[in-house]
């Protein structure tokens, strides 16, 4: 399948909130709830804008993955960008009838590729010790494990601790 990532925009608001709504099961499946208040259609518009804002700033890249008939596949971001350290942090998420076609690998693969021209010289990740999918794409795109977290927390009823990945970008 060919994709493609594209910055977050103004008029992305309405299918990007669909897709969410759509996927919110299959997302909390594996990654903590963003909680209820998330998908209040008023406040998601107003967290929308306040994306678009601090990408403006240059504090955070917003992507959406999409495919040739420009449909909403997923979301990649860099965020939390430290621009003294030049470090950025990782996270994606492909929707339900996407997953385990490749999608997310050749994402990051594309993120990787854009933001070498944004000075950014490492990118951190983290997941949770259930998401093996998620290793599996930080590790084939060359993220070397760091640690996990000997912390536990329980998410849908089992018992997890964070897998913190690294990978730093050579200059080309």
């Amino acid at each position: 399948m060919d994709i493609y990532i594209e910055r977050l925009q103004v008029t992305d608001a309405e299918r990007l909130y669909k897709f969410e709504l759509e996927n919110r099961a299959f997302f909390e499946e594996t990654v903590p709830t963003r909680g209820d208040e998330y998908y209040n259609p008023e406040i998601f518009k107003k967290r929308h804008e306040a994306l678009l804002e601090e990408q403006a700033q240059g504090r955070s890249y917003f992507y959406l993955i999409k495919d040739q008939d420009s449909s909403i596949l997923g979301r990649i971001n860099l965020v939390d960008i430290d621009r003294f350290f030049k470090i950025g942090h990782l996270g994606y998420r492909v929707g339900q009838e996407h997953a385990g076609k490749g999608i997310a690998n050749k994402a990051l693969e594309i993120l990787i590729e854009t933001i070498t021209d944004e000075d950014i010289k490492q990118i951190k990740a983290e997941t949770t010790t259930n998401n093996i999918a998620s290793q599996r794409v930080l590790e084939k795109n060359g993220f070397e494990k760091i640690t996990t977290s000997s912390e536990k927390f329980e998410m849908n009823g089992q018992k997890l601790s964070f897998v913190y990945y690294a990978l730093t970008i050579s200059p080309c």
